[in-house]
Parts: C-alpha cells; structure tokens; sequence
C-alpha cells in the first residue's frame, strides 16, 4: 500500500524559518548599505586632549547633510562655552571632521537634528510602522569611542517589548520628577534583546533584511525614567520609534 509521508514541519514553521535564514543571509548586505550613513557625533574644544572626543552616534537622513541624534549626546556640548558640535565622517584614522548646528529638537522624545556643511553623504528611509515583538532588528554605531579612529560595530537582536517610557513607582522614593513628567503623557518605546553601550546613542535600529530605520537607539534618557526604581540597573536596551524622529522633522 502506498504510503503517503507528512512533512516534518508545518508551512507556517517552514516560512518562520526561512524567514531567519533569508534575514541572516541578507544581513551582511544590509551594513554594507548602512554604514556610509553613519556618523560619530562629538565635541571639538582646542583647550581638551584630544581636542575631538567621540560622545555618540547618528545617521544621516534627507539631503544628506542632516543628522539624526539622541539631544542628550549634544546637549553637555551645547552648554559648554568653549566646545562646539562636531560630525566625524568616515571609517578609519582619517575620518573628516565638520562643525555641525543644531536644527531641531525634541526633549520629550530625546531626539535632534544636526546639520553640517560638506559632502552629502548617503542617507537612511525612515519607516513609519510600528514593530512587533520577535521581529529581528539591528543597530550599527561607536559603542567603544574613536581613540583609534572611527570603526562601526553592529549588534543585532530582536523586539523584546513594545513598552511605556515610563512605568509606575513601588513606592514615592521611586517617583522622581521624570518619571512624573513620562507617567502624565506616557509614549511607547521598543525594549530590545540586544545590548547596546553608551557610544550606540543616536544609532539608527534598523530592519535586518530591508536597512529601514525603525527607531533610534537610547541609552540613557529612557533607562533613567523605566529603571530609576532599581538599585541594580541592567543592561536592557531601548530605542525611539522611527515615527518620532518623523513628527520631529515636520516641524522643520
């Protein structure tokens, strides 16, 4: 009697893992893409060693002569009379420095927007649509500074959470006058299984197949509202949602 053999996987489990694999294959192609957008955001003051000091990272959007950022990269900067806002661009020890302004920003989301005069430089697609938990993402950044030069490192991982900026104290100890501000007008972020390190700020989260930017990373401002409550912080994680980065560049 012949006998007919049932698949070992469903279709649908079939598709997931094709999905990894093509995601995996696709990946490599994706940073090629990626990395001629990325730029180190720093400080420039004739008085310091080094007088360039690497404080984050950002990506370059629209005409090519406008960065994306975290405002808390560029913010001590800003506040510093004899230090101003430099982009390094580049991959190496001769990246190319520029000054750089401050176009826009938005301090409720911890985003900004720079501008610099030279090269246009290759630029990023922001995308509009909200992540869903499991999707694979990656994020492509300076984690460790630029001592011997500019050399982007990426990191990859998934959508752990789509979650609150801010959640709830235990108790009033833990009700700081940020997360009161975040808990009034509370906006979700994405939490990621991925680490990230205080350099990756302002790097763009990006869709592993595609290379659109789905948010931009964040390693202090949004820690500082969801973990205050802790006396061990971890190493979680979070960034902006693209759409932010978006409503920002409207106002323009």
């Amino acid at each position: 009697m012949l006998r007919i053999m049932r698949p070992a996987l469903g279709f649908g489990l079939l598709l997931q893992v094709f999905s990894v694999i093509f995601a995996n294959a696709s990946l490599p192609d994706t940073i090629k893409k990626i990395e001629p957008s990325i730029v180190g955001v720093g400080s420039f003051n004739p008085l310091a060693t080094p007088r360039v000091q690497l404080k984050g990272t950002g990506f370059a959007i629209k005409n090519g002569r406008q960065v994306v950022t975290n405002f808390h990269v560029v913010a001590p900067i800003l506040a510093e009379d004899s230090s101003k806002v430099v982009i390094m661009v580049g991959t190496g020890p001769k990246a190319q420095v520029f000054s750089a302004k401050l176009e826009a920003q938005k301090e409720e989301y911890d985003l900004a927007v720079l501008s610099f005069e030279g090269k246009a430089l290759p630029t990023l697609k922001l995308s509009q649509r909200t992540l869903e938990e499991g999707e694979q993402i990656a994020f492509t950044g300076f984690p460790i500074g630029a001592v011997l030069g500019l050399y982007p490192v990426t990191h990859r991982g998934i959508i752990s959470s789509v979650t609150p900026v801010a959640v709830p104290a235990n108790t009033a100890k833990g009700l700081t006058a940020d997360v009161v501000r975040r808990l009034r007008n509370p906006y979700f972020v994405y939490q990621l299984d991925a680490t990230a390190y205080p350099g990756n700020s302002g790097s763009p989260l990006y869709d592993q197949a595609t290379g659109e930017v789905v948010g931009v990373i964040n390693k202090v401002f949004v820690k500082r509202s969801k973990e205050a409550v802790l006396s061990d912080p971890s190493g979680i994680t979070y960034a902006i949602p693209a759409k932010f980065v978006k409503e920002l560049l409207d106002e323009l």
